[in-house]
């Protein structure tokens, strides 16, 4: 089981790497891959030190899985490239996750749909993976008419440009700028670019994957995304309207039982999910569940979660353990 990590010198990319040793991914080799500029750099990985190759020598040595954090320029060009040599491709930029032919997958909703035709395989935006995670038991008991979301987003999402930023600003250094505006004692509305109608295509990737990946295109989804100065995860604030009533207790119960989901949902002792917290782990967090006393069948509640780690590099390795699991690589 050969595994290459392409954009393995990125923040992503080492977290992928570091998941697939917690993890004990059934690996036997692992190529560390990146652009031109870093080839010959080495990296720790596993009491050794891994010496990154370039895309044309990767794709020769025929992986068996490559997990992509590369970016979608570099996606859409060697993605084919890899899957023409029989290499599996799980990706984690937005490049493919709308293409009709390409299963946009979070392992426990919908892994099912993965086949060993599935040469290429896309991973969702890490907002929208918290935020189905929670969706996905709830949507299945009492059908989601409409889903309200403002995401307050960790610079870490942007990428190491904006870790460098937000750090030189706490520390009165002028430096590179990730973004049009100082981040650092700030909150800026504004994640990817905006379109002509106003919204961002980080607003926009939360209504397409979302009924993509619930497939059920009837939900309504309209999303705000804003980036605030933090670095341990990405948090949503989400109010739902359901076709059917719900019992909190019930709400409470089927968020509990659903793999990856752990509630903080203790008010009175300020207990609820929070960056700071939810930083290094792998599970999506949800609290502050509530009723929304202005509208009826309606449900509020928050949720974090690391989106370097579920909402990226974990989700793509849990994609790549069910592959070796179900024999379809």
């Amino acid at each position: 089981m050969k595994i290459a990590v392409v954009g393995a010198t990125g923040l992503v990319g080492k977290v992928m790497l570091k998941s697939l040793l917690e993890r004990k991914f059934p690996f036997t080799k692992v190529y560390a891959v990146a652009s031109e500029k870093s080839i010959g750099k080495k990296i720790d990985f596993n009491n050794s030190v891994l010496e990154v190759i370039g895309m044309k020598q990767a794709i020769s040595l025929k992986p068996d899985i490559a997990i992509f954090s590369a970016g979608g320029s570099t996606s859409l060009q060697w993605a084919p490239e890899f899957a023409k040599g029989g290499t599996t491709v799980i990706d984690n930029s937005s490049a493919w996750r709308m293409h009709e032919d390409i299963k946009l997958v979070v392992p426990e909703i919908n892994a099912s749909v993965l086949t060993k035709k599935d040469k290429i395989i896309a991973n969702p935006n890490c907002s929208t993976i918290g935020m189905v995670m929670a969706l996905a038991p709830l949507h299945k008991k009492y059908k989601i008419k409409r889903v309200v979301v403002s995401t307050y987003q960790s610079v870490t999402g942007t990428g190491v440009k904006a870790v460098a930023q937000l750090q030189n600003e706490r520390q009165g250094i002028k430096g590179e700028m990730a973004y049009p505006h100082p981040i650092d004692l700030n909150c800026i509305p504004h994640g990817g670019t905006f379109e002509e109608n106003g919204y961002t295509t980080e607003e926009t990737k939360l209504v397409n994957e979302t009924r993509k990946i619930l497939g059920d295109n009837s939900i309504n989804v309209t999303a705000t995304v804003v980036r605030i100065p933090v670095y341990g995860g990405h948090s949503e604030a989400v109010n739902v309207e359901f076709e059917n009533d719900f019992d909190l207790i019930d709400v409470k119960k089927l968020l509990s039982d659903f793999p990856g989901i752990t509630i903080q949902d203790d008010p009175e002792n300020n207990i609820y999910p929070m960056p700071a917290t939810a930083e290094g782990k792998d599970d999506v967090f949800v609290g502050r569940i509530r009723r929304d006393l202005s509208q009826a069948k309606s449900l509020n509640f928050w949720i974090v979660s690391d989106n370097l780690r579920k909402g990226a590099a974990t989700n793509a390795i849990q994609i790549a353990e069910y592959l070796v699991k179900e024999n379809l690589v």
